[in-house]
């Protein structure tokens, strides 16, 4: 099973609600495991075909595959076991201690969510791949969530401490993942496109898994839309301007037009030969889930594939619906699940604990659902890894407070200081997760039995 610790998440509390809960959850991971997806996508038979896409292998001099994120080595062994010996090079950036063993791309594993060594030596590799390419090559990009931390090679003049202490700056504010990356694109000599330009002549295909809100094709071989004027807004709304090194506020007030991030009007004008396949989003995942629920024999709904926001309030926001729906049978009758997709924040301000986005708004919807006996609710980070630690999030009922109160622990306090999850592992109610061979933002699970 993907969750490794679900006999002993099934053991207490509500045990009907949280099998429930975790069943939909396994099943959602693995209809989307990216090795599949991609095997049905990409297919090598008189020629080659990556979705709607056709090529005559005769007439490819050279293939590559390059690519990074969160358990992208299920996207590269993908491409393995279909191409086989007509891959000539290849490398590709896994956050550490994650993924699977690739037979012939190389991987380099990088740091997440702030970017360390690894991730430079891997963008420079991958720098070093696209630059190699000619005409008649084709490239293969792959691409999920976490890329542009795990391929951040900072711009001549700009520390990689400086670029990580950008990152954390960013974290701590609580500024969606757009935001975030409107500011590391600019801080990159990969993202935002530039990857594309590298690469030119060659042909491109980009395998992507949207990681991202919008649900648009993203990442570094994808034309920018925004500007070093954006990335500056973006550090003044979260009061980080003057916060950032001054190497940074330096590069951003001094850099030229030969510095931006390619637009489209430059992919046509150099004529680059890119193309976006997008092979997994959000809205898979939620749809799996509903399938799994429907086959349990259990009413189910999406309420959204785009859910943002402070995590804490998202959790209070589900739980009310939760008890909308125990008390009154509005807007659905009991049983039911609901299911939502997308990717808080956490702002964070002064001394805090150890905590990740899943496992705080499971932590807020604890204390609002006390007492319920028909509500379980659980929400997790696709990928396996719940922000900076190894959970993959959390799974809370109507005892969670009770048995928080018993065991000393004060559920106000830890949801105060960020700390979800020392109490999630002394209640021994964290989610982990073996590798789930996805990265699609967050499933948050709902259930009113």
């Amino acid at each position: 099973m993907i969750i490794r610790n679900y006999h002993e998440l099934t053991s207490k509390g509500n045990i009907e609600g949280r099998e429930t809960v975790l069943k939909i959850i396994e099943a959602a991971l693995e209809q989307v495991n990216s090795y599949n997806l991609v095997k049905e996508q990409v297919k090598l038979e008189k020629n080659l075909r990556i979705g709607p896409l056709k090529y005559d292998l005769k007439k490819v001099k050279d293939l590559f595959v390059v690519g990074g994120g969160k358990q992208v080595t299920f996207v590269a062994s993908a491409l393995e076991d279909v191409l086989a010996s007509r891959i000539r090079e290849g490398v590709v950036v896994e956050k550490k201690g994650c993924g699977r063993k690739t037979k012939k791309i190389r991987v380099v594993e990088g740091g997440h969510p702030i970017p360390d060594d690894g991730s430079v030596t891997g963008a420079e590799e991958i720098l070093q791949i696209a630059r190699k390419a000619e005409k008649d090559d084709l490239v293969i990009v792959c691409v999920t969530g976490g890329c542009t931390s795990l391929t951040m090679l900072p711009p001549e003049g700009i520390t990689l401490e400086d670029a990580r202490e950008v990152c954390k700056l960013l974290l701590d504010s609580g500024a969606p993942l757009e935001d975030m990356n409107t500011v590391r694109k600019h801080l990159s000599q990969v993202g935002g496109g530039k990857l594309s330009i590298a690469a030119h002549p060659a042909e491109l295909v980009s395998l992507i898994a949207v990681d991202e809100v919008a649900g648009l094709p993203w990442g570094p071989t994808v034309p920018d839309t925004t500007s070093f004027s954006d990335a500056t807004r973006v550090l003044v709304r979260y009061d980080l301007w003057n916060k950032i090194p001054s190497s940074v506020r330096d590069y951003f007030e001094e850099a030229d037009i030969r510095q931006e991030t390619p637009k489209q009007t430059d992919f046509e004008q150099a004529s680059l030969k890119a193309h976006h396949l997008i092979f997994a989003e959000n809205g898979m995942l939620c749809q799996a889930a509903v399938r799994k629920a429907i086959d349990l024999g259990i009413g189910a709904t999406i309420i959204s594939t785009s859910i943002e926001g402070e995590a804490r309030d998202v959790g209070v926001v589900l739980a009310s619906i939760a008890r909308e729906i125990e008390k009154n049978e509005r807007p659905f009758k009991a049983p039911r699940v609901l299911v939502a997709g997308g990717e808080t924040t956490v702002a964070i301000k002064g001394e805090h604990g150890e905590g990740g986005r899943n496992q705080e708004l499971a932590l807020a919807a604890a204390l609002k659902i006390s007492g319920s006996e028909k509500i379980t609710i659980a929400s997790i980070d696709t990928d396996g890894t719940d922000g900076p630690t190894d959970i993959a999030g959390a799974i809370v009922d109507g005892y969670t407070l009770e048995n928080a109160m018993r065991a000393g622990i004060d559920l106000f306090e830890a949801l105060k200081m960020h700390d979800s999850s020392n109490v999630f592992r002394k209640l021994h109610d964290a989610i982990y997760a073996g590798d789930t061979g996805t990265n699609l933002m967050d499933l948050m699970i709902v259930y009113v039995s």
